[in-house]
């Protein structure tokens, strides 16, 4: 049961409590929902959500995971109990943060899944495209994200890299508009990526959809023994998940895609979004849930693993990834291969 077992909590003012074995749901002081904690991994709160100190200690003592993330799903803290895992693998985690070649390697795989994912996004949408004039555009733009991936192998150190990947995502967004319903363009346009805040619709669904993948790829680390703060493509800083980060760029097109399956499906309309002052755009309570529901059941579906050569779950997909980068930290001769979809 590791694909289902994260509880979201979006619902405002809702208050969590321990009772006995089960984490009780409170919504003006009224029990909408009671969760065995053993069918519980993580709980993921949204906005302003009260606990009970009982209920913080049972799920630190339980190895439950605790994630607090404000209005926009951006992190804010997160609760945990004593470390565990294997701390010969963090060791040699470490120690491969400290070897700038094999940094760059690993940096230069996240690059190239993130860049091979989103440009399947515009293959597909130019596939799609109704009118001659935007499949141009978006072949066009695939081909410049395939100059991109063939400019990855010269790289020879972590600015450039990064400069590349910077280029190669502004592109990107740059077309995903061309993607999105032509009635629905106008309350969903974006002009490039923004957060904290984002500043238009289509960037608020980003942001709230990167965090529940934030959260899973950190679980996914944590599952595995390593340790989610020290990365390679992203820098190290006080409190940034550097690792679950870099893992995350693979799967950032798969929060994508289901941002735009769920404005072309018209599952999410211009109303489910309220504009705060400074110009910030937030999901309507109601709209988080569909957004919530939406990415627990796209997690289901099953997905050809180039590398294990079967079919798995995308929700455990993550896992996968995680475990082969810890083979990756132990073994010299196994570098890591992104996730890339088929």
């Amino acid at each position: 049961m590791q694909l289902l077992n994260t509880l979201y909590i979006t619902t405002p003012e809702t208050y969590l409590r321990l009772d006995n074995d089960t984490l009780r749901v409170e919504v003006d002081r009224e029990t909408r929902l009671r969760v065995p904690l053993h069918h519980v991994s993580s709980v993921v709160c949204f906005g302003h959500t009260g606990l009970s100190a009982p209920l913080m200690h049972r799920l630190a003592e339980s190895g439950i995971a605790l994630v607090l993330l404000d209005d926009n799903g951006r992190f804010k803290a997160r609760l945990e109990g004593a470390v565990s895992g294997n701390v010969l693998l963090r060791q040699a985690q470490f120690q491969r943060v400290a070897d700038p070649a094999f940094t760059l390697d690993m940096a230069r795989a996240s690059v190239a899944g993130k860049i091979k994912n989103t440009r399947q996004v515009l293959q597909r949408g130019a596939r799609e495209a109704k009118a001659e004039d935007e499949a141009k555009v978006l072949t066009r733009l695939a081909d410049d994200l395939a100059a991109a991936l063939r400019a990855l192998p010269d790289v020879k150190d972590l600015d450039t890299l990064r400069g590349v990947e910077g280029s190669a995502a502004r592109q990107y967004f740059s077309g995903l508009n061309l993607l999105v319903r032509p009635d629905q363009r106008a309350a969903f346009s974006m002009d490039g990526r923004t957060r904290r805040p984002p500043r238009d619709r289509f960037n608020a669904m980003l942001s709230f959809l990167y965090a529940m993948w934030m959260n899973d790829c950190r679980s996914a680390l944590e599952a595995a023994g390593l340790d989610p703060q020290v990365g390679f493509l992203h820098a190290l800083r006080p409190g940034r998940a550097a690792l679950a980060l870099d893992l995350m760029e693979e799967f950032r097109p798969w929060a994508d895609r289901l941002a735009l399956t769920l404005i072309n499906r018209g599952q999410l309309s211009a109303d489910d979004f309220a504009l705060r002052e400074g110009g910030g755009v937030l999901l309507e309570p109601d709209a988080r849930k569909t957004v919530v529901v939406a990415y627990q059941e796209r997690k289901k579906d099953e997905i050809n693993h180039p590398l294990l050569a079967q079919s798995v779950p995308l929700g455990l997909v993550p896992l996968v990834q995680a475990r082969l980068l810890a083979r990756a930290m132990r073994e010299d001769d196994a570098p890591y291969v992104p996730f890339v979809a088929k």
